[in-house]
């Protein structure tokens, strides 16, 4: 955010780039892709990353290389985002492999150094790394396969696969969205396929979908003055407003088909004792999502619309779906 805010691309990418320099000074590991760094990690070369470092002279401390492999993972994400912010390509894969391998070291030296039981760090560098390139590509076979061929064997097949799996499940869980799909998706560009029917709903607007040539009845009034508001309505659905305006119910042609010839109630009968609840009442800041499920719950073809208790008109869902064809029919153009 903080680059954004800078209008001169000299001083963002002058900034940024003395950012960067300072990262790499102090963590020597940061320079190039990272590929070089993760070599060193599963070849065991741990004080190769760490000699051109000022902190060099802390290496024979115990703690010193789990803190400095989980610094140096703090900053490579640093790193990539300024990279990415003044205008450059951070990269996505040697990054997730980057931080994967520090991430595998510093645990399973962690765990050697407590003197429990004695690790392969080797082994825990791949399959961390496995597990980040799975959750941020959203492709475990990919992480699987990879790491398999790039460690020459499939010794570590079994864990790969789990710690591949269990990495796409909980970040699927949090992000459904790879991070190549995720800007498309949230800019209405791309959707998957289980997901396309639920963008184009989001996109509708549920105000513009409301019909308004109802004749709204008072619920006081007789039979004899609703037969004359029936003659003159081309719908057979009548909701039941009163002076505020709130929806008591509906009363539907079909309700008071036989008694409309018998003339003798038309004083006796008043809107009140023929209405009825509708199915149920959409609320006007329902998301479209919703309004489809109700219509299908219900097995309703029209549903009154209000907000918070007033009655706004009717959704139908022929006009949903027309609204659907046509974001469907530009959709299909623009791509």
């Amino acid at each position: 955010a903080y680059f954004d805010n800078l209008r001169r691309p000299v001083v963002k990418v002058g900034l940024g780039g003395l950012a960067i320099g300072l990262l790499i000074f102090l963590m020597p590991p940061l320079f190039g892709e990272g590929y070089e760094t993760v070599n060193n990690l599963l070849a065991g070369r741990i004080g190769a990353i760490v000699e051109h470092s000022p902190f060099y002279w802390l290496y024979d401390e115990p703690l010193f290389l789990i803190g400095f492999a989980l610094a140096a993972l703090a900053a490579k994400i640093f790193a990539t985002s300024i990279t990415i912010a003044i205008g450059g390509n951070g990269g996505v894969f040697a990054p997730s492999m980057f931080l994967g391998a520090t991430l595998g070291f510093a645990f399973a030296h962690s765990v050697n150094l407590l003197e429990w039981i004695e690790l392969r760090e080797a082994n825990f560098i791949a399959v961390a790394m496995a597990g980040l390139i799975s959750g941020v590509f959203k492709s475990p076979l990919t992480a699987i396969f990879f790491i398999a061929e790039l460690t020459g064997g499939y010794g570590l097949f079994v864990p790969l696969m789990l710690v591949s799996a269990l990495s796409y499940f909980v970040s699927l869980y949090f992000e459904p969205h790879s991070i190549f799909t995720r800007e498309l998706f949230q800019k209405g560009l791309w959707a998957p396929p289980h997901e396309r029917d639920l963008s184009i709903l989001r996109e509708m607007d549920l105000r513009g979908l409301i019909e308004t040539n109802f004749k709204k009845v008072d619920p006081e009034i007789s039979l004899g003055e609703f037969v004359k508001t029936i003659a003159k309505s081309r719908r057979n659905i009548f909701p039941v407003v009163d002076q505020e305006g709130h929806l008591k119910g509906i009363v539907l042609l079909d309700d008071v088909r036989e008694m409309m010839f018998d003339t003798e109630k038309y004083g006796q009968v008043f809107v009140k004792d023929v209405m009825h609840n509708p199915p149920t009442v959409i609320d006007v800041h329902d998301p479209m999502e919703k309004v489809m499920q109700q219509f299908d719950f219900h097995n309703a073809w029209n549903l009154p619309v209000a907000d918070q208790g007033k009655y706004l008109g009717f959704v139908s869902k022929s006009s949903v779906f027309n609204r659907y064809r046509e974001l469907l029919i530009v959709r299909s153009r623009e791509a």
